[in-house]
């Protein structure tokens, strides 16, 4: 293949994934009528690394479908601060929609993806162990029939860390 050829072919591949938030129950109706289990998980996924892999790998294992919901930049603003996020919500639904395990990807611009949870109602909620069973998604989750999947974090792999490994190294001075 061209390098042309991919650079044109790319984004539509990416849009494929892609679904609006008013269109989730519909694809999640339309995906328990094939009797496919659904895995979600969420987050900002700002400055994707291997730790992110991970967490979604796992869901990925878990289910016939995995659906990734990302906070908006506003969203990711109110709960990071406004210094982040550091990619933008287009760039980080290009990056997510290129991993060939998530199956679909949307965006939400609440506080938390309770709402969107409800509309989902996944089989399966994947979870990185700092948020925990208690999480705010638990109570949607468990109502819709779900269960929580908790993910044990990769050490030293983190966003922050990775941002205070940047400011802290040599070549930041």
């Amino acid at each position: 293949m061209e390098e042309t050829q991919f650079k044109d072919e790319w984004p539509i591949y990416s849009q494929q994934k892609l679904v609006p938030s008013h269109k989730l129950k519909e694809l999640s109706d339309h995906i328990r009528r094939k009797n496919k289990t659904i895995a979600t998980v969420n987050g900002s996924f700002d400055l994707l690394h291997s730790g992110h892999l991970h967490i979604l790998f796992e869901g990925a294992c878990l289910c016939d479908v995995l659906i990734v919901a990302l906070n908006t930049d506003d969203s990711v603003a109110r709960y990071k601060g406004d210094k982040r996020p550091i990619i933008t919500l287009q760039h980080r639904l290009q990056m997510m929609t290129a991993i060939g395990f998530v199956d679909y990807v949307t965006w939400f611009s609440d506080d938390d993806p309770r709402k969107i949870l409800a509309d989902i109602r996944p089989n399966v909620h994947v979870n990185g162990s700092e948020w925990g069973e208690n999480c705010i998604e638990a109570s949607v989750v468990k109502a819709g029939g779900g269960k929580l999947h908790i993910v044990q974090l990769v050490e030293g792999l983190s966003t922050s860390k990775i941002i205070k490994k940047i400011k802290d190294s040599p070549c930041a001075k």
